[in-house]
């Protein structure tokens, strides 16, 4: 069975969309220096990020929170929608727990926040590219927070039954952060099956990201959490 993996000999292909040309033509010029990484585009709305993005068809997608004519979050709906193959990282000077959370459920697979070094938005960008999914420390705390205090639905049945021990041991390890060769390091087993196992869990629960996966294992209460 294939995976999302990005093939490692071509380089990353990136779209950045950002409304500050200083900022964008800046991010453009030092993500190119990048090893592995050519962006191929740049777009300075929501609109017309989506239009390129649709005929460029990146690896991944930077996309700003607030633009004019189109949000980054109705940009990053569309993107997925048109481009469903395309990553998305949200880079925002917006450290608003409600935006972190419309960014994710619209299918952000990265939250970063503008201050990020570009060595920390270079790691983004080839960590989405391979399936996986970053956010700012930061937001990663207001993101378990903000779920902590969300009620547990009452079900008939528990979703998260669904799933095998080593599964929910799987999606425990993803909620804590792990990449897929921390996580296979620490169950020892191969990085593949970490890839099957998350692939699976997602398929099971009907997700579409390791990010979704975090809330719905601290909405589930699947974590031992303070």
């Amino acid at each position: 069975m294939t995976t999302n993996a990005v093939d490692t000999s071509e380089p990353i292909r990136v779209l950045v969309v950002d409304d500050q040309e200083l900022f964008r033509r800046g991010l453009t010029m030092l993500l190119s220096s990048e090893e592995g990484i050519e962006v191929v585009g740049e777009a300075g709305d929501g609109v017309e990020g989506t239009t390129l993005a649709e005929s460029i068809a990146p690896d991944v997608v930077l996309l700003d929170v607030r633009m004019p004519k189109r949000s980054g979050i109705e940009a990053c709906l569309a993107i997925k929608e048109r481009v469903p193959s395309a990553k998305i990282i949200m880079l925002t000077v917006s450290d608003e727990e409600a935006d972190l959370y419309e960014a994710v459920k619209s299918g952000a697979a990265g939250y970063l926040l503008k201050d990020s070094s570009i060595e920390e938005v270079a790691q983004a960008v080839r960590v989405v590219s391979e399936g996986q999914s970053l956010i700012s420390p930061s937001m990663a705390v207001k993101l378990i927070d903000e779920f902590k205090q969300m009620s547990r639905p009452e079900k008939s049945q528990v979703p998260g039954l669904r799933l095998t021990e080593r599964e929910l041991e799987v999606l425990r390890l993803v909620a804590t952060g792990m990449n897929n060769r921390e996580i296979a390091k620490q169950l020892v087993i191969s990085e593949n099956t970490v890839k099957n196992h998350v692939r699976n869990i997602l398929e099971k629960l009907q997700l579409h990201s390791r990010m979704e996966a975090v809330m719905y294992a601290v909405k589930e209460k699947l974590l031992d959490l303070p």
